[in-house]
């Protein structure tokens, strides 16, 4: 997918969305649909909401494919949650979760775990969502990550 970049503006913040990051998880539109329509064009109308709600959706962007900055500091330096949590590929294997992180499950019940888990990526564990090692059993290969 082509890395485009669009910048949309109210005056004061601008926010930054990147497609090729999106996920389509719904946040943003289901949070604030004055601002985030997806069927129209251009899709984030900036004067929708007061800026301050706009930040707010902005900042729980699961996949940081939107992000903002104030229009007085210097673009680029987008607003970012810094990340408490470090994820590790394993070639052909898990995801190894470390840090300060909370696990959900679908129906937004928090999972109990540390600071450190190993997810499954196969799909065959016994345990989900954690890996048992059954990718080992079943010739599971996947080690490319798409470049982000």
């Amino acid at each position: 997918m082509e890395k485009i970049t669009k910048k949309y503006t109210n005056g004061e913040i601008t926010v930054v969305w990147k497609p090729h990051l999106c996920v389509h998880a719904t946040t943003c539109f289901v949070e604030l649909p004055k601002v985030f329509i997806p069927y129209e064009r251009p899709w984030v109308n900036m004067k929708g909401a007061a800026t301050d709600e706009i930040i707010d959706t902005v900042v729980k962007c699961p996949t940081q494919a939107l992000s903002f900055y104030y229009n007085n500091e210097e673009p680029g330096k987008e607003n970012k949650t810094e990340p408490v949590a470090e994820i590790k590929v394993i070639k052909n294997g898990a995801l190894l979760v470390k840090g300060s992180f909370k696990l959900t499950d679908s129906d937004g019940n928090e999972i109990v775990v540390g600071d450190s888990a190993a997810l499954c990526r196969c799909g065959h564990t016994q345990n989900k969502p954690f890996c048992d090692g059954s990718h080992s059993q079943h010739d599971f290969k996947i080690d490319d990550v798409p470049d982000r």
